[in-house]
């Protein structure tokens, strides 16, 4: 008898999902331009009962009219995986919801927040919503509505409070040095506080860190209390390289350091990922900085595309992105994604106490590319165009870490969805600089002087 995964890969309308050498098969769509043609935004999490929850974003294409929160499990470690269900979509309200992250609790409640569509478009649909939550305790076989959860609204919001803020969590949340559950999120500024538009990637965005204080406790979502840290004032931005008055920083990944402090990188519109560093477990940050391979090292270029970084259970980092500033291929910088996106590089990193830049890194290893064949959903939703668009890989991951395995969670051109073992052996030619650099005195001088502000 055949595996759920072995008929998906029977009914698999194309064998491209094979491109990039994955060892586990999550979701293979069953033509190229159908209802579940766009498949991102995966983040694989491990049960209280150990299996494993994937919750993805689901459509015929991105932010398109059929764009739905949905989750698979695997019980036997990733091998074979469930029919989709859908969470929360338009089949019942017509509204579309997107960008769904898992928090599970110690008491074994999980729960899924979500943006949830309400008919009013401020930035874009896909990001102007309300935050919902919907729970599971039944380690993720169903769910119960929790409802709407009250967002922390900005400055940077529509004045209109009936106008919901837009904006995106992409990561599982991280625990910071109390313990405490903490996830970073984009604010996109509303359109009625700034000037109407900016051109393709450059709307004013900053990116904030949310904590959920007591959610361990596995409380309904009526009784969370959630500490919005940058809502009132010291979110990370980044300058425009062609519009220094707006900021373009977005998508924060975040680690712990060994000192209890976090480290969180930043996707900006510079070809290049940007950092920061907290010690107040993500109340206030450093000024950003370009990340480096090392202290007074090569800038780490990166075009306007998602850079995760995760903590590894042995102590060390790993850092995903595509090693090009934006300009590669022939591409139109800095939006052309099928140019900048076509291939995703590792660099191992790990932590140095004494440096300004708290994690050094090895030079990159190629993990996959697309080899520029398209596949999947139409560029954007609401057009006829019906022909495969997407060559971007690994991108919108998430890494799970158990029963000895470490598995990297990554959609292949938003369409597949797919893991790959990261083993010893695969990092073991990744060597991080141990030496000081040449600019060392002047960083240090630098480090006293900003600590002394």
């Amino acid at each position: 008898m055949k595996t759920l995964n072995q008929k998906m890969i029977a009914n698999c309308w194309s064998d491209e999902w094979q491109r990039t050498n994955p060892d586990f098969t999550v979701y293979l769509p069953e033509e190229p331009s159908g209802d579940d043609a766009d498949n991102e935004h995966f983040l694989v999490t491990i049960t209280p009962k150990e299996a494993l929850l994937a919750i993805w974003t689901q459509g015929d294409s991105e932010g398109g009219d059929l764009q739905r929160v949905v989750y698979a499990r695997s019980n036997d470690g990733g091998i074979t995986w469930t029919k989709p269900q859908v969470i929360d979509g338009p089949y019942d309200d017509g509204f579309i919801a997107s960008w769904g992250f898992p928090v599970v609790s110690k008491q074994g409640r999980i729960y899924c927040f979500y943006n949830k569509h309400t008919g009013i478009v401020d930035h874009h649909r896909a990001c102007t919503g309300v935050m919902r939550c919907k729970y599971s305790d039944d380690d993720g076989h169903n769910w119960k509505d929790g409802g709407i959860i009250p967002f922390g609204r900005s400055e940077k919001d529509h004045p209109d409070t009936s106008v919901p803020p837009n904006w995106i969590v992409w990561q599982k949340p991280i625990r910071d040095s109390k313990g405490r559950q903490t996830v970073g999120f984009t604010r996109h500024s509303s359109n009625e506080r700034k000037p109407p538009s900016y051109g393709a990637w450059q709307d004013d965005s900053q990116s904030e860190f949310i904590r959920f204080d007591n959610i361990d406790e596995g409380l309904n979502p009526e009784n969370l209390r959630i500490s919005w840290l940058q809502a009132q004032g010291g979110a990370v931005r980044v300058a425009c390289p062609i519009r220094p008055e707006v900021s373009v920083c977005q998508e924060p990944s975040i680690v712990l350091l060994p000192d209890g402090r976090m480290f969180s990188v930043f996707r900006t519109l510079t070809g290049r990922i940007w950092y920061s560093v907290s010690d107040d477990d993500g109340a206030s940050w450093r000024d950003p900085d370009v990340l480096r391979y090392e202290d007074g090292g090569e800038d780490v270029l990166h075009p306007i595309s998602p850079c995760p970084i995760y903590a590894l259970k042995d102590g060390r980092f790993l850092l995903l992105y595509h090693n090009n500033s934006g300009r590669s291929g022939g591409g139109t910088w800095p939006g052309d994604s099928n140019f900048n996106r076509n291939e995703a590089y590792i660099a191992l990193g790990e932590f140095r106490s004494d440096a300004w830049q708290p994690i050094w890194f090895s030079q990159p290893r190629k993990f996959c590319e697309s080899g520029n064949v398209t596949v999947g959903p139409a560029q954007n939703a609401g057009i006829e165009m019906k022909k495969p668009f997407r060559v971007e890989v690994a991108t919108y991951t998430s890494l799970t870490e158990h029963e000895g395995k470490r598995v990297l969670w990554y959609p292949d051109r938003k369409h597949f969805l797919l893991g790959r073992l990261i083993t010893d052996d695969w990092l073991a030619e990744l060597r991080v600089p141990t030496q000081k650099s040449l600019y060392w005195p002047i960083l240090q001088s630098l480090k006293e002087t900003k600590n002394a502000h």
